[in-house]
């Protein structure tokens, strides 16, 4: 039972986190010249959405714990820092992206937006 909650638990964010890379490559990412058939195609965002995921599910914890020391100094800002290192890693993986430092910073916030509004209603269907 708890496998199931956890996988049900996993597709949906999985999902959420799809439709913020496609509003995040959409309005901050650029698409490389020859790729625009990616900027259409639903099953890119789905990949997007996946990769994003991984990153913060593998990686983004070991980065946490080796910057422990910089985060009990900066009192947690630097968590700005680790997730804009993970949107970077993430638009890095995916073929036939780019996207600027603002638009780096921008998709962090707009994805801290997106998960703090899926945390909460996720909270309230439990």
């Amino acid at each position: 039972m708890a496998k199931k909650k956890q996988s049900r638990g996993f597709i949906v964010r999985w999902l959420i986190a799809s439709v913020a890379m496609f509003v995040c490559l959409n309005v901050f990412g650029q698409f490389d010249e020859g790729s625009w058939s990616l900027e259409y195609a639903w099953w890119f965002y789905l990949v997007a959405g996946f990769v994003f995921s991984l990153v913060n599910t593998l990686i983004k914890p070991l980065v946490t714990l080796l910057s422990l020391p910089l985060l009990l100094v900066t009192l947690g800002a630097f968590t700005i820092v680790i997730n804009a290192l993970m949107m970077a890693l993430t638009i890095k993986i995916l073929p036939g992206v780019s996207m600027d430092f603002w638009g780096v910073i921008g998709s962090c916030i707009l994805v801290a937006v997106v998960n703090w509004l899926a945390n909460l209603a996720l909270d309230s269907v439990k």
